[in-house]
């Protein structure tokens, strides 16, 4: 078995919570990461992009790394998000990760300086052969101006042994079919879209790095297990059960994970408000997260 496939099916991308003057709270990591593992994550993905990692500082970073490694205490992999736009930072951040005792990273492709393809393989190769440890890449170009295409994906899993899987978030179904038909054995394509995880297990991903099971955690796992036990009825009817939370959790209006973390404080489960410049969600968007949440039958504190 592969680490990726150790890791699991379901893997959280969690929000780094914040005091509510936007200073990191390591006090609230505790109980979120006991909630996360409670229902439903086989493990957790720390300092991504639900995690606001372009707003934490790198003794932030290093500082949530070994909170949530304590927190989680060995009961769930965490796997860290080290990626960046340069290359040097990225083995800087990978390598505090390991000493955190991260059981794996996260290398998001890098934005804003919009790599070739051919920068992209030694980007991550390079990363790759300075660390020892599995590695997750993450496509999500519609935040980074950058598609890793499936060729220079697939370069890599067959070139680097420690590029085991890859978070794919790019929406487009034709590349993530020719991910899947071409990856070698042990590769594993994760869901990087709550609201395709259904359509993508159905491609033959593997599973899914989400955002909504910060809420709706039991369901997706169970959504996962039901398709995997060929009840594909019952997956169905979880996957429309839990779209008005993925819908309320990505909002147009605001971005993720301002609406997420809304949804937690009202349940009780403080992560405190966005960094700048992202912004909290205002009172219209909050009533739709309470529809939504109303909806899926989550009871909110009166």
């Amino acid at each position: 078995m592969t680490a990726a496939a150790t890791w699991g099916r379901l893997l959280t991308a969690m929000v780094t919570p914040f005091t509510d003057g936007g200073a990191l709270d390591t006090s609230r990591i505790l109980p979120l990461v006991d909630h996360l593992l409670d229902h439903g994550s086989d493990g957790l993905v720390v300092c991504g992009t639900t995690g606001e990692a372009p707003t934490l500082s790198v003794a932030e970073k290093r500082t949530t790394f070994s909170a949530v490694v304590r927190a989680v205490g060995g009961r769930a992999p965490v796997i860290a998000g080290a990626g960046t736009n340069d290359t040097k930072d990225a083995i800087e951040l990978s390598q505090i990760a390991r000493d955190a005792g991260a059981d794996g990273l996260l290398l998001v492709t890098p934005y804003y300086n919009k790599p070739s393809q051919e920068g992209l393989y030694r980007h991550f190769r390079t990363i790759a052969e300075a660390v020892d440890l599995p590695i997750m890449l993450y496509n999500v170009p519609g935040r980074t101006a950058v598609n890793l295409e499936a060729a220079t994906c697939l370069r890599l899993a067959a070139d680097v042994p420690n590029i085991i899987a890859v978070k794919e978030a790019g929406g487009n179904m034709m590349q993530i079919t020719d991910l899947v038909a071409g990856a070698p054995k042990g590769f594993l394509v994760y869901s990087g879209e709550d609201g395709l995880v259904l359509p993508m297990l159905a491609l033959g991903c593997h599973g899914v790095v989400s955002v909504t099971a910060h809420l709706v955690g039991d369901q997706m796992q169970q959504m996962i297990q039901a398709f995997l036990n060929g009840d594909t009825h019952t997956a169905a009817r979880l996957h429309a059960t839990m779209l008005p939370i993925v819908r309320a959790c990505f909002q147009s209006t605001t971005p993720s994970p301002a609406p997420l973390k809304a949804a937690l404080n009202m349940l009780g489960l403080p992560a405190g408000p966005p960094r700048l410049p992202l912004v909290a969600a205002t009172e219209a968007e909050q009533a739709v997260i309470r529809t939504a949440m109303a909806q899926a039958g989550m009871p909110l504190p009166v």
